[in-house]
C-alpha cells in the first residue's frame, strides 16, 4: 500500500481529527483515551510545546487503539523525531519541497499543508494527492475548496482551521473533503477541569457528523 492509500485508510476512520496541544502525558493521556471512547481514534498532537513528542510516546504505549499523527511538523529533524516517537503520519501547516523529501524518506505518511491551487498542484506533483487546507476558513472555506473539485479531482483535503461544529458539516459534505481537523472538540474550559466526560461526549457528537 502507498502512503496516499495508507493516509486515506487512516483519515477515514472518523470525519474529526481532534488538533491537540499538551504539555506531555499526564495531560495527553487522558484526552486520548477520552476521545478514543467517544469514536475519534484518529488524532493530532501538534509539536508546539516541549513535551509533544513524550505525549506521542505515552498516548501510543497507553491508548493503543489511537492513531496519531505529529502536527505543526515543520523540519527534517522533527520529521524523524516524530517517527521515532510512535507518530504513525505527519502533519504540516504548509508546504517545502525539502520537507515533503524528508517526509518521503522516513517513509511515513505525510498530510502536507496547502492554501491555494498552485500549492496543491505542486505538491500533487511530488505524489502527495492528500493534502491539509489550512488555514481553510481565513483561506477561502467552503466554497474555495468546492471550486478545486472540478479542476483538481484527484485531490482530496482535510481543512483545517477556523472550523466549528456548524463549519465541519458543510465542509463534510464536499465530495473531495476525506475529513476535518479542529479543536472545538477539546475545549479549553473542559481540559482545565479534567472533564473527560464532556469531551468524549463531544466526540461523540463529532463521530457521527458525516453521517447527518
Amino acid at each position: 500500500m502507498d502512503r496516499n492509500a495508507m493516509l486515506i485508510d487512516v483519515l477515514k476512520r472518523a470525519p474529526v481529527i481532534p488538533v491537540l496541544t499538551v504539555q506531555g502525558p499526564e495531560d495527553a493521556i487522558p484526552l486520548a483515551e477520552a476521545l478514543v471512547a467517544g469514536g475519534l481514534p484518529v488524532l493530532e498532537v501538534t509539536l508546539r510545546t516541549e513535551g509533544a513528542l513524550k505525549a506521542i510516546e505515552a498516548i501510543k504505549h497507553a491508548v493503543p487503539d489511537a492513531i496519531l499523527g505529529a502536527g505543526t511538523v515543520l523540519s527534517a529533524s522533527q520529521v524523524l523525531e516524530a517517527k521515532s516517537a510512535g507518530a504513525a503520519f505527519l502533519v504540516s501547516p504548509g508546504s517545502t519541497p525539502a520537507l515533503a523529501d524528508a517526509a518521503a524518506h522516513a517513509d511515513i505518511a505525510f498530510l502536507p499543508g496547502v492554501a491555494t491551487a498552485s500549492e496543491a498542484m505542486a505538491m500533487a506533483e511530488l505524489g502527495f494527492h492528500v493534502l491539509k487546507f489550512f488555514p481553510a476558513e481565513p483561506a477561502g472555506g467552503v466554497p474555495y475548496l468546492k471550486s478545486l473539485s472540478a479542476p483538481l479531482p484527484h485531490l482530496m483535503f482535510c481543512p483545517t482551521g477556523g472550523i466549528d461544529e456548524a463549519k465541519a458539516k458543510s465542509y463534510l459534505a464536499l465530495p473531495n473533503v476525506i475529513c476535518v481537523g479542529g479543536s472545538w472538540v477539546t475545549p479549553a474550559d473542559a481540559l482545565k477541569a479534567n472533564d473527560w466526560a464532556r469531551v468524549t461526549e463531544l466526540a461523540r457528537a463529532c463521530a457521527h457528523l458525516r453521517a447527518q
